[in-house]
């Protein structure tokens, strides 16, 4: 045997694949067996030392469905067995499917995931058994020393390629059953649905929810190459299909996921597809949510619309959203739930859903947004695009610069960020001035999010899952946030000769 100690934290710095905003990412060709193999030991061995997990337990995963996972998976669960866990292969299914079954059966799980980004990186998210980790969990893993056994590799190859255990269908049926026992048969009967397929893990649990609760399916655009599809960028390509298959169709809605499930898309009967903050306040409001969590990217209707008793603004990452929804839970609130800008829906406790209790599920998932919207307009007689309007008219768009170094992106937003709001404001309008006029606040929650006076609103700031530098823009039409868009990303392209 051959033993070595290794460093997770000089392994992030030297291999690029670190902790982004939904778990360690990067490069296919950085994510070697041997360097997946040592961060799921380390998370391992993290959650042992934290009591939270004991040597013998289960450790479930899974995966999407890039060309890469199957691999990943291999290492993720080679690593459990030798790190003395029993590994359960869940196949490959929704990130929210498989931490629900963590959370149902009490252990850890795995998600080999790149979510939206390109078939040229993936990712692992990590859950504990309480939920997904946070920040603090992220610090923990980063510490980990970890002896490694390098007979087990050829450079950074497994000398001998895993084999993966018979998959256990028990987390996508759990999955399944969670919304089939919690609503009725017909709950669903005369709507007819566009599933857009591509090559999401969810489509078809998806297909067999929404057939299992009585709408009529058509099913859509299946792919078997990886179609990196981001609900907050959401390709020409996309946009164009939608509006082409509602007329062809005439379909009352078209639902889809990103690769991993947890963001939904969904139109409305036009082939529009409503954007992820859109649908997570018509989310909130079917299910009778008190308190709304959110980061600070959100639309603005939100607090507008005066539905809630109470919303948090966080930073963008869903382990923001959890720790602001623990916080109000230890608070005394109840019906506290969560959303991203990309749609992702987290609820912290029970709630009823159409008579039913929905156990919580503090993760993103996209399956509940889907069905929430389609019973709200079903239960008023309304078509999406009409429910839509009942919101205040407040319109988000984003768009994003791919191949935008993050040390670039960070020196630049810096000039906005000085902790002297005078001279921000300054810089900011030397910048924005002539083409938005003048401002009235800044926002440092998260990146840098300009509001004018006219009420228009800039946010721009460094993703946290790739080189890319986004931007998002609200006003008072979806024209003008578009047209907005486009400005700031003709804006921020001259940074890059700077």
């Amino acid at each position: 045997m051959n033993n070595k100690n290794l460093s997770i934290a000089t392994l992030m710095e030297q291999s690029g694949v670190k902790f982004g905003t939904s778990g360690a990412r990067g490069l296919v060709d950085a994510m070697t067996d041997r360097i997946c193999f040592a961060y799921t030991c380390a998370f391992l061995n993290y959650l042992n030392a934290e009591g939270m997990i004991s040597t013998g337990d289960s450790v479930a995963f899974a995966g999407d469905l890039r060309s890469s996972t199957p691999r990943i998976m291999a290492a993720v669960c080679k690593a459990a067995i030798e790190c003395g866990y029993k590994p359960v292969n869940c196949g490959f299914i929704p990130s929210p499917a498989i931490a629900l079954y963590g959370l149902h059966q009490g252990i850890a799980t795995i998600m080999v995931t790149g979510s939206h980004i390109p078939d040229d990186r993936n990712g692992i998210k990590f859950n504990r058994p309480d939920g997904e980790i946070l920040k603090q969990d992220e610090a923990g893993i980063r510490q980990q020393l970890i002896v490694l056994d390098e007979s087990l590799f050829d450079g950074d190859r497994f000398v001998q390629s895993p084999r993966l255990p018979e998959v256990d269908d028990s987390a996508s049926e759990f999955y399944v059953q969670r919304y089939l026992n919690c609503l009725g048969h017909d709950a669903l009967s005369g709507l007819y649905v566009g599933v857009y397929e591509h090559s999401g893990v969810a489509r078809s649990l998806l297909v067999r929810i929404l057939e299992g609760l009585g709408a009529r399916v058509v099913r859509l655009g299946f792919s078997d190459a990886f179609v990196p599809v981001d609900t907050e960028a959401i390709r020409s390509e996309d946009v164009a299909l939608a509006r082409r298959w509602s007329k062809e169709h005439a379909l009352d809605t078209i639902v889809s996921t990103d690769g991993d499930g947890d963001r939904p898309l969904i139109s409305d009967e036009h082939g529009q597809w409503l954007r992820g903050d859109v649908a997570g306040i018509l989310c909130a409001d079917y299910l009778k949510a008190t308190w709304v969590v959110t980061p600070v990217s959100s639309n603005s209707a939100l607090e507008l619309s005066d539905k809630f008793a109470g919303v948090k603004r966080t930073r963008i990452g869903s382990p923001f959203v959890i720790e602001a929804m623990q916080s109000l839970l230890r608070q005394g609130r109840n019906a506290v739930v969560g959303y991203e800008a990309n749609g992702g829906f987290l609820t912290a406790d029970s709630l009823l859903l159409d008579g039913g209790e929905l156990a919580p599920l503090p993760t993103r998932d996209a399956m509940i947004v889907i069905l929430t919207i389609l019973l709200h307009a079903k239960r008023q007689g309304l078509r999406i695009s009409e429910l839509v309007r009942q919101l205040p008219p407040r319109y988000t768009y984003s768009d994003r610069l791919k191949a935008f170094p993050t040390e670039l992106s960070q020196r630049m937003l810096a000039r906005f960020q000085t902790g002297e709001p005078a001279a921000d404001i300054q810089t900011v309008e030397s910048e924005f001035k002539n083409t938005f006029g003048s401002v009235s606040t800044i926002d440092h929650t998260d990146g840098v999010r300009i509001t004018f006076f006219d009420g228009d609103i800039v946010h721009i700031r460094p993703s946290g899952n790739a080189p890319e530098m986004r931007c998002y823009t609200e006003s008072v039409s979806e024209a003008r946030a578009q047209e907005m868009n486009k400005i700031c990303i003709n804006l921020l392209e001259g940074w890059r000769t700077r």
